[in-house]
């Protein structure tokens, strides 16, 4: 059962949760920094599907704004857990 686990997760469960951990630290200092909310994040999503709906495609002008946004917690992640593992 445990190996299956530690397939499932990639590493060992202690190591998955230190991983989270960071991550979850890095990614709450940037949201920090900048001011983010969670549930600014979901209004920002419903927004731009309410503007889809009710405009049309003239709302997708805004899709590079949302890239912008996601990749600030996207690409940290990525190096990060990337850093953790160019050890092995």
């Amino acid at each position: 059962m445990s190996d299956q686990v530690n397939k499932f997760l990639g590493d060992s469960l202690g190591r998955t949760i230190v991983k989270l951990i960071v991550v979850s630290l890095i990614v709450g200092f940037v949201m920090s920094i900048f001011g983010w909310r969670p549930m600014e994040l979901v209004y920002y999503v419903r927004h731009f599907i309410l503007d889809l709906w009710y405009r049309g495609f003239a709302a997708l002008g805004s899709i590079g704004d949302y890239l912008v946004l996601g990749a600030t917690i996207v690409v940290p992640a990525f190096i990060l857990l990337r850093l953790l593992n160019f050890r092995r």
